[in-house]
């Protein structure tokens, strides 16, 4: 009874101790440098049309001459300006072209993300992040972001839960792996006209191709509460 008493006790401690390094890690590691270039933050990405796509013929920089992006803080306060608007390199082979701007017409409706892709690069816009997947100027090929919202403020500090991700385009359909090497837990391709979004809670979101971004979209909409702790 004893020994069964002491090795339940381990358990619960080890399970303890590893909930509160995810916890740290989540919301108290290190944020890197933002290394998004300033006028892509300062500009206004809703007066964009994105129907008109670069085209990718390889004249003009290539997706490793660009620094990468980062969602600035806990979210962007308001739409930026795309990340690879100068890049031309071609899409790498087994990718397809799902740049531009999407609107939710079933599953998550409503949602709207900018999607911008050259060489085997891809950055999402959206709900107050961006995240930025692979070869760059000055980081790391995995996204290293946030949720897009603030979690809770304590110390006059806000704290927003992490997120990393890595991408690669498998069997036509661009997986995201949790930290670069975990599980897939989002996956987008083409179907048809439509991109279709499939997460890992296993919701499947059909997006409609838009041309501007809608007025109510310009400035973020948080994701959670905001919690003030002290």
């Amino acid at each position: 009874m004893r020994k069964t008493l002491k090795w339940g006790t381990r358990i619960i401690g080890l399970f303890l101790l590893l909930s509160a390094c995810l916890l740290w890690l989540a919301y108290c590691s290190p944020r890197p440098s933002n290394m998004t270039d300033p006028a892509v933050l300062a500009g206004d990405g809703s007066k964009v049309d994105y129907c008109a796509l670069p085209k990718l013929d390889g004249s003009g920089l290539m997706a490793a001459d660009i620094p990468k992006g980062n969602t600035p803080g806990c979210a962007y306060e308001h739409f930026p300006m795309p990340i690879l608007a100068n890049c031309t390199e071609p899409l790498v082979d087994g990718a397809q072209d799902i740049r531009g701007l999407w609107k939710a017409v079933s599953g998550k409706a409503g949602h709207i993300e900018r999607v911008e892709q050259c060489g085997a690069r891809t950055v999402i816009t959206t709900a107050g992040i961006i995240h930025d997947l692979g070869p760059n100027s000055t980081g790391g090929e995995t996204s290293n972001d946030t949720e897009g919202s603030v979690n809770f403020i304590a110390g006059g500090k806000e704290y927003c839960m992490r997120t990393s991700a890595g991408a690669a385009w498998r069997n036509d359909k661009l997986e995201f792996n949790a930290f670069g090497f975990g599980p897939v837990v989002v996956r987008r391709y083409k179907d048809g006209d439509d991109m279709i979004w499939e997460y890992i809670d296993g919701s499947i979101t059909r997006m409609e191709r838009i041309c501007t971004l809608p007025s109510d979209h310009k400035t973020p909409k948080p994701r959670g509460k905001r919690r003030v702790l002290f």
